[in-house]
């Protein structure tokens, strides 16, 4: 059988590959993008690539590729907005047809914070406590479970592109200061508590790993949150925000950014 991170590798492909087509498509129409999105977006893919690619010999090593997998690749991903680009690329009857799929009741549940904040740190703990970790060395499906685990609450809670009725800062902020009391106590356990298998000694310093290593991922989400929170735009006079895509078939415009 095929090893986890070869069998999720197509995907990485398909993702650099679209996000190309994407720019494109955006130039083509004469839409620019920011150069520095482009570069999250390839920057998420390559740390993913590397949490895929780094050895499961320690459960030390495996936490370095959970910290890529699960935090600094989502977020990267995340700054990458690729539903904007979406689109900016996209011509108006495809973009109000995704507009549709975005606005339909059960991706808004889906994408909801607190949707995210279960499948994520509900899922964390389910992996690391149960029999579920030596599964995941053989199983794809475990192992793309924490980016897009990652990706969905990042999205949800600090996302950059637009969403329909997005929650609440209030709610958002909740779920967020959950997910990191649920990562750190888990970090803590862990050191005491190992998974199956696992000695002590590499226990603790996979968990020291988690803890701190986390610490650094989570203080960027905390900062991009707040960022978003202030919104400068704001207190711009005159600042005008774009119309959302999901208006579209109301308005009769194209995507935003066009």
């Amino acid at each position: 059988m095929a090893s986890p991170s070869i069998a999720l590798a197509p995907l990485l492909f398909l993702g650099a590959l679209a996000y190309a087509i994407g720019l494109l498509a955006a130039r083509r129409r004469g839409r620019s993008w920011p150069a520095v999105r482009a570069a999250c977006w390839y920057a998420g893919l390559a740390a993913l690539t590397a949490g895929l690619a780094a050895p499961d010999t320690s459960f030390t090593a495996h936490m370095a590729g959970h910290l890529l997998l699960g935090m600094a690749g989502p977020l990267l991903l995340v700054l990458g907005a690729p539903g904007t680009l979406a689109f900016r690329a996209l011509p108006v009857r495809p973009a109000r047809r995704l507009s549709r799929f975005l606005a339909a009741w059960p991706v808004r549940v889906v994408i909801h914070p607190i949707t995210a904040l279960v499948l994520d740190a509900g899922g964390l703990w389910l992996l690391y406590t149960t029999r579920l970790y030596p599964a995941m060395m053989h199983s794809p499906l475990i192992q793309l479970h924490v980016p897009a685990a990652g990706f969905l609450l990042t999205y949800a809670v600090a996302g950059t592109d637009p969403m329909p009725r997005r929650p609440s800062h209030a709610v958002r902020a909740v779920a967020l200061l959950v997910f990191l009391a649920a990562h750190g106590v888990l970090a803590k356990y862990l050191y005491a508590h190992p998974p199956a298998g696992v000695p002590l000694p590499d226990a603790e310093n996979g968990a020291e790993l988690m803890y701190y290593g986390g610490d650094l991922a989570d203080l960027a989400l905390v900062v991009l949150f707040c960022w978003q929170w202030y919104d400068p735009a704001r207190f711009r006079v005159g600042a005008r925000r774009a119309p959302q895509p999901w208006h579209l078939e109301a308005t009769g415009s194209s995507a935003p950014g066009g």
